[in-house]
């Protein structure tokens, strides 16, 4: 019976060797390195407040409000500030608890079997107890320190959200308020026109009661004054549409999206000014991302929490600590024969339920590699989204200058025929044709205006514009 001990005590040995090699482990916190694209341009100019560069007092104005008013902003800084109370509750783990408890207690003792009752015996018991009461427990295997970090990357994870929403309103914004100018813009030329064609239509309502014109004339210019009217409505309806929109953006209050009220300068030549912007790309893009950084924050909290599993699997040391007065009258309380102290230690290693274990464990890192999956999709979401706005940049430049040729010719084409018209030459459909072109190329100069300042603001967007990427880690105690 004496030979099996070596082996037994060997085993208990490799067993608390790959218990403490196993405790050591530590899973990494890094993201991936993924296969990216060569940047093509140095670092991207300072995009924080990119809005300004369309250097409009209204836009920058509406931004602010939006910023400060917004709900889905508001709404993310509520989740920081749960993080931030999450990872006070688990640093708490960190430190010894400190209690005083105060016990008093009346108690009746059994008389059966004390016959005859010794001399004074009294059934009634009173105690007092008044301690301190402090409890630890010691962190062997980091598993409390790995909980505590875990929860501090979540707390950045959620500013960097916090930061992806702000983008996204300052876009938003943007992208409704230019939207709104240029159904501005396109109303005001449908007006103008339509005043023009009533005009018209009068003249040739004077012709035809003249017997000049014909009744084919007369009824091509009516149906081009009623297509105008038609297209006037559908103006005014995106015109209210984008107000809407646009109070909802600023966190206006329900009275005050019903009832919009937003002061601007509509006018196209405002329009169609924009400012240059850079046509490569930066190559600090990944930094610069907001989302991408959430999810960095969220890779490496899923990497220490599989360390804060695995560490169940070893003894957690326990230290207790005592120190009060106990009396069974309370006027001898804190007496000096009443005084009492303790202090002890608990050693305690899971043997059973080691599968609830593994299965944490394997959870923990089934997350893990969600998240990694997540980094890289939101990775190459980021590299798709600038590489479709630096095209959509260029694309939308050479849009506008050829709406903006077509318009000149167009409107040089109009006085052509008009004038034609005057002289005999040809019948007055041509110069019903020639409006109606020039009224269109006007109109997708517009259209080709808003979206070549809606493409910048995609790359604003794009290349993490909008927000201090320099200033959220110091801001939220990451390195704590």
């Amino acid at each position: 019976m004496s030979k099996p001990r070596p082996i037994v005590r060997r085993f208990v040995a490799l067993t608390a060797l790959s218990l403490t090699l196993a405790a050591c482990q530590s899973t990494p916190t890094a993201p991936p390195v993924l296969d990216v694209p060569v940047a093509s341009g140095g670092t991207a100019p300072a995009l924080e407040r990119w809005w300004t560069a369309f250097d409009d007092s209204t836009l920058s104005a509406l931004i602010d409000e939006a910023l400060a008013n917004n709900i889905d902003l508001q709404t993310a800084m509520s989740r920081v500030d749960l993080a931030r109370s999450n990872v006070l509750l688990a640093q708490s783990s960190l430190y010894p608890s400190l209690g005083l408890g105060v016990d008093p207690s009346r108690s009746r003792t059994t008389l059966a079997g004390w016959q005859p009752l010794p001399a004074g015996f009294n059934p009634i018991h009173n105690d007092y107890l008044v301690a301190l009461r402090a409890s630890y427990e010691v962190d062997l295997w980091g598993r409390y320190h790995a909980g505590a970090a875990a929860a501090r990357q979540d707390l950045l994870a959620t500013a960097y959200a916090r930061e992806t929403v702000r983008t996204a309103v300052t876009a938003e914004t943007a992208r409704a308020y230019f939207g709104l100018l240029a159904a501005d813009a396109e109303l005001a030329l449908l007006r103008e026109t339509l005043t023009a064609r009533e005009q018209t239509i009068a003249l040739q309502d004077e012709l035809f009661r003249a017997g000049v014109i014909g009744d084919f004339d007369l009824q091509r210019a009516q149906a081009e004054q009623a297509a105008v009217t038609a297209n006037v409505a559908a103006a005014e309806r995106a015109v209210g549409g984008y107000e809407s929109a646009l109070a909802a953006i600023l966190g206006r209050s329900p009275r005050q999206v019903f009832d919009v009220r937003i002061v601007r300068e509509a006018t196209p030549a405002r329009l169609l000014g924009v400012p240059a912007v850079p046509a490569d790309l930066p190559s600090d893009l990944l930094e610069r991302r907001p989302d991408v950084k959430q999810m960095e924050a969220q890779l490496a909290a899923a990497s220490l929490r599989i360390d804060a599993a695995r560490a169940q699997y070893f003894p957690s040391l326990s230290l207790t600590a005592s120190y009060g007065s106990e009396s069974a009258a309370l006027r001898n309380l804190f007496s000096a024969p009443g005084l009492i102290w303790g202090v002890g230690a608990t050693l305690l290693q899971p043997l059973i339920g080691l599968k609830a274990i593994e299965a944490n464990v394997e959870a923990e890192t089934a997350r893990r590699q969600a998240a990694v999956l997540g980094y890289t999709q939101t990775v190459q979401t980021a590299f798709r989204e600038t590489r479709d706005a630096l095209t959509a940049n260029r694309t939308t430049r050479e849009a506008l200058a050829a709406q903006t040729e077509r318009a000149g010719k167009l409107k040089s084409a109009l006085s052509l025929a008009e004038m034609r018209y005057r002289a005999g030459y040809s019948g007055y459909l041509d110069v019903l044709d020639a409006q109606r072109q020039l009224l269109q190329a006007q109109t997708q100069q517009i259209l080709a205006a808003r979206d070549v300042r809606f493409a910048l603001i995609d790359l604003a967007k794009a290349m993490g514009g909008g927000w201090d990427y320099r200033a959220v880690p110091a801001s939220e105690g990451a390195s704590q």
